[in-house]
């Protein structure tokens, strides 16, 4: 229905992908890595669509990372494999996971306690399959993880090692303390600091006996400017880098033009009375997720650097200027404006579909999955 028209027809609030800018940034990442010897295992959470996994996985539709089971159904369903359900065990999903184990070719879960593994040894995969089970461990990021200095995270190790039902597939970290960063020293910094613990775990392991195949960081900061270090692990599994965002721009992970998505939004109202504008696109369109505190407020609003997202309600967003009077004329009613989230993630999240664009025309739609 929309294919071939321009994007400044569409109904909004729309979220719009730019599928150049998305070729370019998964095709560096790609790169990068390949330079490495690194596997580059993409995590899907942000975009959550099988087109999009396509380009991240060069077409090859394999290696993957989600964050919840309709994301590894979703795509197991769209012909991947090898996916690894990065998220620690869920004790009322382990029969879910059992099904894509003996499903799919590679269904790799992650644990970080005694507990979840135990419930992996009472539940015997078929066909004489081991579970592939991956350690989180928690490298300064704070989240979720055993402590790699911790004692317990070697024994746990052990642990899943010699159970005759699972096999250590690997070590995981995420350096999500990345996103307090502030600029490429900072950031290169964190990913030395992960890739330094992560190697150092791995070889205790190797002291005590353990057979760990694998070595995987990630998180799109480090991950967008890498350290010479990483090229020692196995696996690197970034997410946000194809769309990237305003946080990420912020921080130093790209460039503005690198950002793929924008929201549009249209001006349905003036209000001189209170020097502001209205706009159709509340927090359901955009997220709340930079709680305002932007210099443009909850976002950026793309061309306009004097302008500042100041609030918004469930359909509505108030814009305002940082500084002087609104120029209404500028703004009239039904003229539109784009809007760069400050996390595409939280933003895509808001939107059952994406228009895909290519020069400012439609070229396709993609439909994300959604739920857990």
């Amino acid at each position: 229905m929309w294919t071939g028209r321009s994007i400044e027809e569409l109904p909004t609030p729309a979220f719009i992908v730019d599928l150049e800018v998305v070729k370019r940034n998964a095709k560096q990442m790609i790169e990068r890595f390949q330079g490495l010897g690194v596997q580059l295992r993409p995590h899907m959470k942000t975009h959550k669509t099988l087109e999009c996994g396509e380009v991240m996985t060069n077409g090859t539709r394999r290696c993957i990372v989600v964050s919840t089971l309709a994301e590894a159904r979703f795509y197991a369903d769209g012909g991947f494999d090898d996916i690894l359900y990065a998220y620690p065990l869920p004790f009322d999903k382990v029969e879910e996971c059992a099904v894509l184990s003996e499903r799919l070719e590679a269904f790799h879960v992650l644990v970080d306690s005694c507990e979840a593994l135990e419930l992996l040894r009472k539940r015997k995969l078929e066909k004489g399959k081991q579970w592939l089970v991956w350690l989180k461990v928690d490298c300064e990021n704070g989240r979720a993880g055993v402590v790699h200095t911790n004692p317990e995270a070697l024994e746990l190790a052990k642990a899943i090692s010699h159970l005759e039902e699972t096999k250590l597939a690997g070590v995981y970290a995420h350096c999500g303390n990345s996103y307090d960063c502030n600029g490429v020293q900072e950031i290169q910094a964190v990913a030395q600091a992960t890739t330094a613990a992560i190697l150092q775990f791995a070889n205790r392991l190797q002291k005590a006996g353990v057979e760990c195949p694998r070595t995987s960081i990630g998180s799109t900061p480090s991950c967008s400017h890498p350290v010479p270090d990483m090229g020692k692990l196995t696996e690197v599994h970034p997410g946000n880098y194809i769309f990237y965002d305003a946080q990420q721009m912020l921080i130093g992970s790209c460039k503005e033009e690198d950002i793929a998505v924008r929201v549009l939004t249209r001006v349905i109202g003036h209000y001189p009375h209170r020097n502001q504008l209205l706009v159709d696109c509340g927090w359901t369109g955009l997220s709340l997720h930079s709680l305002g505190k932007l210099q443009s407020g909850y976002a950026i609003i793309e061309g306009h650097p004097d302008l500042k997202l100041v609030g918004m309600s469930q359909e509505h967003g108030r814009i305002e200027p940082i500084s002087g009077k609104m120029d209404f004329s500028k703004f009239p009613l039904g003229s539109m404006l784009r809007i760069i989230p400050y996390h595409s993630c939280a933003t895509a999240a808001m939107h059952t579909v994406y228009y895909v664009h290519s020069g400012g025309k439609i070229v396709t739609k993609w439909t994300p999955t959604r739920g857990w």
